[in-house]
């Protein structure tokens, strides 16, 4: 199931709506197929298990990182494809929470005569697809902000300096977060000062750029950007309120920019929870942002992060540097949004630490 879960993070960032799968088929204590979630969601991973076992999958086991589905999609169910290779046996790590599978899956199998186990590895495989899950019971997709900070937390020295805050192994690091993202989020105003390409840009992976989201209510990106200029290549998505300029709406959309309304929140910006559901209704499950300290800032008072990947360099710029996050109101620490670290490791001279929502 390990060896599975390894083949479902190859999915991760490339098969959205769809979760990231893998399938290991095992017959006389012989692996004889391996297969993962296809870019797009589809082929499944069961199928091209079945397909690079062909005979020798029958009688043997199959170890799944998630249930099979049993439902007609753009896609055949798993589980019938399971049952006419002939699988004696199989072992789902996590029940798959979508309504028209949740258990159905796994009872077709048992129907027809097959052994099956559920929850080897099952936290491990709920976290790798934590965006499919949240996606599906919660209507947003999971949303990890990342920054690279000093040790006293700022993003940029005071007169606004931030490349490169962290080193080579860092970024590289970031852009494989990038790789296994379904887009990358950051405010126009960091779109404005930076401009940005927020592409992946690992040697191997650059076909795997995410889409490209901007929080931009009044459509102030400039169109000559490299995000505008890029935006038939890689698809480029801007939030932002139905009122916006109507000229400035149609110039985008003839460069290829999406445009996708939200309402304001109570300072006139787009509400974050509502562009949240409408990215999961256009199917993202994970969501990276980038920057800028207004969006992250937005982002925790509303309560919307999920994971933090934080990037630390040894470095200290003090009180005037560019903190992480604007103020957003904490009175009281229980106030405070709060997370729970799950690992830590060196790029090279700086560390990555990531954390979940306590």
């Amino acid at each position: 199931m390990t060896a599975a879960l390894g083949l479902a993070r190859r999915g991760l960032g490339d098969v959205w709506p769809n979760p990231a799968v893998g399938c290991i088929i095992v017959r006389d204590g012989r692996v004889v197929g391996r297969g993962w979630t296809q870019p797009g969601g589809r082929p499944h991973a069961e199928p091209e298990a079945l397909a690079r076992a062909g005979d020798a999958a029958r009688g043997g086991t199959a170890y799944v990182t998630l249930e099979p589905c049993a439902h007609h999609g753009k896609t055949p169910p798993c589980v019938e494809s399971l049952l006419a290779a002939g699988i004696a046996r199989v072992v789902a790590a996590a029940v798959d929470p979508d309504a028209r599978v949740a258990g159905k899956g796994l009872d077709r199998l048992r129907e027809a005569g097959v052994e099956v186990s559920v929850g080897l590895l099952g936290k491990e495989a709920a976290e790798l697809n934590a965006g499919f899950f949240q996606r599906t019971l919660v209507g947003r997709p999971l949303v990890t902000l990342k920054t690279a900070t000093t040790l006293d937390g700022r993003i940029a020295t005071h007169a606004g300096e931030s490349r490169w805050i962290t080193g080579d192994g860092a970024r590289q690091a970031a852009h494989r977060l990038r790789a296994e993202s379904d887009a990358i989020m950051v405010g126009v105003g960091t779109a404005v000062a930076d401009d940005p390409e927020l592409t992946c840009r690992l040697p191997g992976l650059t076909a795997r750029s995410p889409v490209r989201l901007v929080v931009d209510g009044h459509l102030r990106l400039p169109l000559t950007s490299r995000l505008v200029a890029a935006a038939r290549q890689i698809p480029t998505w801007l939030l932002t309120l139905a009122d916006a300029d109507p000229l400035r709406r149609e110039a985008f959309q003839s460069c290829g920019v999406e445009l996708i309304d939200v309402t304001a929140d109570h300072d006139g910006n787009p509400d974050l929870e509502m562009a949240l559901r409408r990215l999961g209704e256009r199917g993202l499950t994970r969501v990276l942002v980038e920057g800028g300290s207004h969006l992250a800032a937005s982002l925790l008072r509303r309560d919307l992060v999920d994971r933090l990947a934080w990037f630390r360099a040894p470095r200290m710029f003090g009180g005037d540097g560019l903190p992480t996050a604007m103020p957003f109101g904490v009175n009281r620490l229980s106030d405070a949004p709060t997370f729970v670290r799950t690992s830590v490791r060196e790029t090279a001279s700086d560390l990555m630490e990531t954390y979940r929502r306590a």
